[in-house]
Parts: structure tokens; C-alpha cells; sequence
């Protein structure tokens, strides 16, 4: 492990270990405030594409959040994707119409069973009410793992989520039901207690595959919220959106709200 403090007021530390489910080493940044207490049990936030954490400076804005109330203090790791990354992330249940996500359910496997006690075993972390974020299809990622596990986790977090997650393609047929993260919302029951924030930017594409004049990636946000909603959720309590006027689909957009998660994280989740 590799340790650096350098007067900020977060430890940096990165993590290596084999994991048997994804069948490779596995890269993990361990961000935690200076003041890390070991006798202190932490909430943990977890994120994908951890790295990416130096594009998305995330080491500014957690240490901007964790220097307003140490007592809401949590620790935030990061999983490394690689080469596999499209198809290690997507929803367990099942891959796209292209293949993609068919590793899913074992990057689900690798996280309960592997990762969480591997970080328990180093760091005195709370094992139940974490909350899980990412980026893209990090972000599909990250919900489709709270949505089935809500005896682990608590919240997610969704930057610009790969809501589009389709198990037809455009000319195959496509109707909105064939998007696997709704659907799959839509057939479950409601799961109390969970709670969801939601990114997205205005110009986080162009494609307007029903030329209603909204983007796909807001209306497929937007329509995944209405799913909850119809669960029992309640915008603004239970389901948080941020629309960024003139967002992209990149980490400077991401970056520059990733306070605006962190505040949302303390004053929300960890009550």
C-alpha cells in the first residue's frame, strides 16, 4: 500500500488484489480523511472507474465536504476498471442486445463477496447502508447493484447513467420497455429506504431517438425516475436530479458537481 498525505486533509492509498470472479488483479483507490481514526467505524462510498479519480479531482472536492463536518465523515473507494470495463459493468440480470455487461453479475460477485470484506479486513468500515456511484455505464452499474441489494446499500449515484441499457437494438424493433434497468424497476417490488441522486447534462449527447426535442440520456434519466416514483418514492426526499445546463458527458461535468454529491451524501445518507 502506498500512502500520501502532503499537508491535505485526505489519505490517498492505493490497493491491489486478485479477484477470482473477474479472473484478474483489481486496482483499488482508498480515499480517507486525515483525521481516519481506526477505533471509528466510517460509512463507505463506493465508486466505479476509480481510475478516473484524478480527471474527476475528486480529492478536492471530498476534502472541501469532509472539512465542514468531521462527524459526518466517510471513507470513498474506488474499483479500477480495465479492457473489460463494458463488460464488466451493466445489470447482473442480463447482458445488452450487444453482449455487453455479460461479466455484470460477476462484477456483482466480486464486490459483495471479494471487495467489501477485503476493505472491512483494512479498514474499519460500517459492512450495511452504503452507497454505491459511478459514471456512465459505471452509474447503471452502481444503481442496478443498490436497486438488488438493499440489504447492503442504502444510495446510489449516477453521473450521466447508461440508462439507454437496451436488450433490442434501435432497428430491431426497439420500444422503451426494452430498457433493462426500467423494466426491471418496473417488475420488482418497492424496496423502503432507498434513496437515489441522478446526473445528467444538457449536452451530454444529441441522439433524440423519438424527435420530442429531449436528448435520450434526460429522457431516459428522467423516465428511470418515474419508475421509482411509481414505487413510492418521493422526488426530493427519496430521488434527487440535477440537470446541468450545458453538461457534456465527461469528467469536467462530472467534477464540477461532485460537491454538490458529496453535500447530498452527508445531508441525506448519513443521518
Amino acid at each position: 500500500m502506498s500512502l500520501n498525505s502532503s499537508g491535505s486533509q485526505i489519505l490517498s492509498s492505493i490497493q491491489y488484489f486478485h479477484s477470482a470472479f473477474l479472473n484478474r488483479e483489481v486496482t483499488i483507490s482508498v480515499l480517507l480523511p486525515a483525521y481516519y481514526d481506526p477505533t471509528h467505524s466510517y460509512p463507505l462510498l463506493l465508486f466505479n472507474d476509480g481510475q478516473d479519480f484524478e480527471m474527476l479531482d475528486i480529492v478536492a472536492s471530498l476534502e472541501k465536504q469532509l472539512g465542514n463536518d468531521p462527524d459526518k465523515a466517510f471513507l470513498v473507494a474506488g474499483i479500477h476498471a480495465d479492457h473489460d470495463r463494458i463488460y464488466e459493468y451493466g445489470t447482473a440480470i442480463q447482458p445488452d442486445y450487444a453482449g455487453r455487461g455479460n461479466k455484470a453479475a460477476d462484477t456483482t460477485k466480486f464486490v459483495l463477496h471479494e471487495l467489501l470484506p477485503f476493505l472491512k479486513s483494512h479498514y474499519n468500515i460500517k459492512m450495511t447502508n452504503m452507497i454505491y456511484a459511478g459514471f456512465s455505464l459505471g452509474g447503471l452499474m452502481a444503481l442496478d447493484m443498490v436497486w438488488s441489494h438493499p440489504e447492503v446499500f442504502s444510495a446510489a449515484g449516477v453521473f450521466s447513467g447508461a440508462l439507454w441499457w437496451r436488450q433490442k437494438a434501435l432497428n430491431e424493433g426497439y420500444n422503451d420497455s426494452d430498457r433493462i434497468m426500467h423494466r426491471q424497476i418496473e417488475k420488482a417490488a418497492a424496496k423502503p429506504g432507498l434513496k437515489f441522486w441522478f446526473q445528467c447534462g444538457s449536452l451530454d449527447e444529441s441522439d433524440d431517438r423519438d424527435g420530442d426535442g429531449v436528448i435520450d440520456s434526460i429522457q431516459d434519466t428522467l423516465e428511470c425516475i418515474a419508475e421509482l416514483e411509481r414505487k413510492g418514492y418521493v422526488w426530493n426526499k427519496d430521488v434527487f436530479y440535477l440537470e446541468v445546463p450545458d453538461g457534456y458527458h465527461n469528467q469536467e461535468t462530472w467534477s464540477a458537481v461532485l460537491p454538490v454529491f458529496f453535500e447530498w451524501v452527508s445531508a441525506s445518507t448519513l443521518e
